[in-house]
């Protein structure tokens, strides 16, 4: 009896599970993979909840509130002169004589403020627009000819329509710059 207790304790490691160990050499376990993956998503979680926490202080706060007013300030400042000219021409007319004894000077620097405040923002976004009108026109040919696979089933083999012609930008500079890119 102390001769096979012994060959199984030297087969199964003696309190080692041997085979379950050789196993795992080839295939991971599963109880193991799924806590790992647990304690990487609440990892996860944390760094999202810790992105949301409000740790800033009342100034930094202020500042933020501060930050945000420009854009509606100016549009609203805008519509309000219109609100103004209506409602009291003489005194909106008072007003803009102010502004016409502004120095010019002084007008290319609001520009160049403004410009610069705006002018990154607008940028960007254009940049976006033209990439989003580029692969618009690139579909451009594969629509053509869907439509026209359409067309002909729909005329029953009838010939579909002559496509229009491509229509040139006539500034030879714009062309020249559009193949260089």
């Amino acid at each position: 009896m102390g001769l096979i207790t012994g060959l199984l304790e030297a087969i199964f490691g003696g309190g080692r599970n041997v085979i379950r160990e050789t196993a795992e050499v080839f295939r991971a376990n599963a109880e193991g993979v799924d806590q790992r993956d647990l304690a990487a998503f609440e990892a996860a979680l944390a760094q999202h909840g810790a992105e949301f926490r409000d740790n800033r202080s009342g100034f930094d706060r202020f500042i933020d509130g501060l930050n945000r007013l420009p854009r509606p300030a100016m549009a609203l400042g805008a519509i309000g002169l219109f609100v103004a000219a209506m409602s009291d021409p003489v005194w909106f007319s008072e007003r803009m004589q102010g502004l016409a004894l502004v120095p010019e000077a002084l007008w290319w620097l609001l520009g160049a403020v403004v410009s610069f405040y705006f002018g990154a923002r607008h940028q960007v976004k254009g940049q976006e627009f033209q990439r989003e009108i580029a692969q618009t026109m690139a579909r451009t040919p594969q629509v053509v000819t869907n439509l026209r696979a359409l067309r002909t089933l729909e005329g029953e083999g009838a010939p579909p329509p002559a496509a229009p012609a491509p229509v040139r930008d006539p500034n030879p500079a714009l062309e020249a710059w559009r193949r260089a890119a």
